[in-house]
C-alpha cells in the first residue's frame, strides 16, 4: 500500500493501492455515525462501506444523489441536508464520499456546510477523483455563472484510493482522469511525462502515476491550502478547461476539457515568450498519444466570458498558470488580447 501524508493543519494519509477501503472502519474508529453519499451506479460499492462501517461499530446509512455533474447543485445539496437531519448527523458523525470527481465535490461539500463542518473520507472511484477532487479540501457545487464558485475548503479525514476499483473503469474515463496526472508532469514532475511517452494508456504503471500525481497536489496543498500562491499552479489548463465545460453544459468529460486547456495554456505561454515551442508540441504530442482530445471549436466570445469568472481571475483581470519552460509553472497576468486569440487558434484549427 503507498501511502502520501498530505500536510496542513491537520495532516492526513492518501492510501493508495488494492484493498485500500479495508482501512475505513480505522479512520472513522469511534464515530457513532457516518452517512455514505453516493450515485446509484455505485450502489455496491457503497453498500460495502456501509458494511465495513457497523462491523466498525459506526451506525452508517447510504444517501443516494445523481451521477455525475447533475449531483453538484444547490437542490441536490438541499435534499441531501434534509436527509442528514433525518439520520440525525451532528458534529461528531462524519460524511464518506463514494464515488467520482463530482460525488467527492459534494460530498467535501456537504460536510464543510452541516452543522458548519463534519469530518469526511473519499472513497475516489476515479482517476480523476483519486488525484484531484479527493485531495486538498477544494468542495464545490455549480452554478449557472459557472463550475464550482460556490464551495467551501474543507481537508479530509482521509482518503483511500482503492485501485481495485479502477479494473471496472470505462476506457474514456480512465483516460480523461490521466489528463490530471499527465498535467502534474507538466506543471512538477517529469518522471510522470516519461512514464506516460513509454505507456500513453497509463495502464502498466497505474499505481505510480497516482502516487506521483498525489504528491505533487500533496506539495501544493501542504504549502497553500487557501489557493492564494503555489496551489495555484494545480489549476494549469483549467481555465480554459472550466470554460468548455460550461459552455457545453458539462457534456465533456472534465479531464477532455483539461487536455484542451493543456494545448491552449501551453501555446499562450509560447506567445508570451515563456515557454519554448519544442516544449508545447510535446504538450499536444503526449495527449494526441494518450489518446486525449486536443482540439476545440466552439464559441471563442462565450468562452472568454465564461474564463473572466473564473476563480483566478481578480476583478475584471485574467489570470492564467503559465510555464517558464517543463516543471516550472507561474501568473500570466492580463494578457495581451493577441496571444490569447493565437493560443485559440491552436486549440480550434486544424493543426
Amino acid at each position: 500500500m503507498r501511502r502520501v501524508t498530505v500536510g496542513g493543519e491537520v495532516p492526513y494519509d492518501v492510501v493508495i493501492g488494492p484493498g485500500a477501503q479495508v482501512e475505513l472502519g480505522l479512520v472513522l474508529a469511534g464515530t457513532p455515525k457516518a452517512a455514505v453519499v453516493h450515485a446509484p451506479p455505485l450502489a455496491a460499492l457503497a453498500g460495502a462501506a456501509v458494511e465495513t462501517l457497523q462491523t466498525a461499530g459506526v451506525a452508517a446509512e447510504a444517501v443516494v444523489v445523481p451521477d455525475g455533474e447533475a449531483a453538484k447543485t444547490a437542490e441536490v445539496a438541499a435534499q441531501a441536508w434534509e436527509q442528514f437531519g433525518r439520520l440525525g448527523l451532528t458534529r461528531s458523525d462524519a460524511v464518506v464520499g463514494v464515488g467520482g470527481g463530482a460525488v467527492t465535490d459534494l460530498a467535501g461539500f456537504l460536510a464543510a456546510t452541516w452543522t458548519r463542518g463534519v469530518r469526511v473520507v473519499h472513497l475516489p472511484t476515479s482517476v480523476l477523483g483519486m488525484v484531484d477532487a479527493a485531495v486538498g479540501g477544494k468542495t464545490g457545487i455549480n452554478t449557472g455563472a459557472g463550475k464550482n464558485l460556490v464551495g467551501a475548503f474543507h481537508p479530509p479525514a482521509g482518503v483511500l484510493a482503492d485501485t481495485d476499483v479502477l479494473a471496472g473503469l470505462p476506457e474514456a474515463e480512465f483516460r480523461a482522469g490521466m489528463a490530471e496526472v499527465v498535467k502534474c508532469g507538466f506543471i512538477a514532475d517529469g518522471v510522470i511525462l516519461d512514464l506516460l511517452a513509454a505507456d500513453p494508456t497509463g495502464r502498466r504503471d497505474t499505481e505510480e502515476l497516482i502516487e506521483r500525481a498525489v504528491r505533487v497536489k500533496a506539495d501544493a496543498v501542504g504549502q497553500d491550502l487557501f489557493d492564494t500562491g503555489v496551489r495555484e499552479y494545480l489549476n494549469y489548463g483549467h481555465t480554459l478547461g472550466h470554460a468548455v465545460e460550461r459552455v457545453e453544459d458539462f457534456g465533456w468529460r472534465h479531464g477532455e476539457a483539461v487536455a484542451v486547456g493543456l494545448v491552449f495554456a501551453a501555446e499562450l505561454g509560447v506567445q508570451a515568450g515563456r515557454l519554448p515551442r519544442a516544449e508545447a508540441d510535446r504538450h499536444r504530442e503526449l495527449l494526441t498519444a494518450m489518446g486525449l482530445p486536443t482540439r476545440y471549436d466552439g464559441d471563442w466570445a462565450a468562452l472568454q466570458s465564461v474564463m473572466r469568472v473564473d476563480k483566478k481571475a481578480r476583478g475584471a483581470t485574467l489570470r492564467f498558470v503559465v510555464l517558464d519552460g517543463l516543471g516550472n509553472p507561474g501568473i500570466l497576468t492580463d494578457p495581451d488580447p493577441a496571444w490569447l486569440d493565437a493560443a485559440w487558434a491552436a486549440v480550434s484549427e486544424e493543426q
